[in-house]
């Protein structure tokens, strides 16, 4: 049916359509093709190039016979331009008194389109409807095109807070962790940037071992690649005697570091697979699970005791380098709520 209308088109309105058409499309697809290195679609891409390439020679061609038309032969086969042989001469008749001749009536031209003008109105039009197919993706919100939203962060006043968190100092809260790691720049940072974000979450818990004393803050962000994990320890631990712990510990790769005017260590160690089955019967032990890359930062200059830790893992064992968690630190640290002393 589409075909049969465009078929239906004046040649200068038609042909410059194709032409429009045929090149955002083929571009489109080329560009894909080097994107994804897929070469059917670099197949496809060039026969639109190469169709669009003859519709503009045909065009050209149109042109130019438009501007220089041929001189239109006669009935005898004869042009204009050739001047028909001379008849034998004829005995001169008799001298007549003319009669008057009838006024010959105007001959009016039909004024013809203008080409060129039909030719850019139709460029332009159509190159407005490429571009916005190209950029409509772009430019529309993402259910326009099913790309979902970053998924937000729960509400911090959903439960209330332990008794470690209405102390002074003030504390953060998890859902204050959870709106300063869930950053737009977060899968960029990590080396996903086409990724979204599947899941954040947030928690009031308090360190093991301190009879609820401690409050202990954390956020997770989850992607289909890597999960960030950061949490807030406030306790007097200082990150000096932090690295002294992690001669005991199960921790390697340590290395230290300075982020933000703040000594710092980064470690890696395997995080725990816990298995939890909802039909009754007992779950399966705690298990190792994939590899996970920390970075540990004081909450001070002065290292007076207390820390963030900002974790990275994925299902597969692999994490970013150490800049990417250096970038998403310097990231998500100053947009955390300065401590109250």
């Amino acid at each position: 049916m589409l075909g049969f209308l465009v078929r239906l088109l004046p040649f200068w309105v038609r042909e410059p359509l194709l032409i429009v058409v045929g090149s955002v499309f083929g571009v489109r697809i080329a560009y894909m093709a080097i994107d994804e290195k897929d070469w059917v679609l670099g197949v496809i891409g060039a026969v639109f190039l190469v169709a669009t390439a003859l519709r503009v020679h045909t065009v050209v061609q149109a042109l130019r016979a438009r501007r220089n038309p041929a001189p239109a032969a006669s009935v005898d086969g004869t042009t204009p331009d050739t001047p028909a042989p001379a008849p034998a001469p004829a005995p001169a008749p008799a001298p007549q008194r003319p009669a008057p001749a009838a006024p010959a009536a105007p001959t009016v031209r039909e004024k013809e389109p203008n080409a060129w003008g039909q030719a850019f109105a139709a460029v332009a039009v159509f190159a407005a409807l490429g571009a916005a197919v190209w950029l409509g993706p772009k430019l529309l919100p993402s259910e326009a095109h099913g790309t979902p939203h970053a998924v937000s962060c729960p509400d911090g006043q959903e439960t209330e807070l332990p008794s470690a968190y209405k102390k002074p100092p003030r504390t953060v809260t998890g859902a204050e962790l959870c709106e300063a790691l869930n950053t737009p720049d977060l899968a960029r940072l990590l080396g996903t940037p086409a990724e979204t974000a599947t899941g954040a979450s947030a928690s009031n818990n308090t360190a093991p071992l301190t009879g609820g004393k401690v409050a202990q803050p954390e956020a997770k962000v989850e992607f289909d690649t890597y999960t960030v994990n950061v949490a807030v320890t406030y306790n007097h631990l200082s990150i000096a005697q932090y690295v002294k712990l992690m001669d005991y510990g199960n921790e390697i790769d340590v290395k230290k570091t300075e982020v933000l005017g703040r000594p710092a260590v980064f470690s890696s160690d395997h995080t725990m697979k816990i298995e939890i089955s909802l039909g009754g019967a007992s779950g399966g032990p705690v298990e190792q699970g994939p590899l996970a890359r920390t970075l540990a930062v004081a909450l001070d200059a002065k290292d007076r005791g207390g820390y963030y830790e900002i974790t990275v893992w994925s299902t597969s064992g692999a994490f970013p380098d150490d800049d990417a968690l250096l970038d998403i630190t310097e990231k998500v640290l100053p947009a955390v709520p300065a401590r109250k002393m």
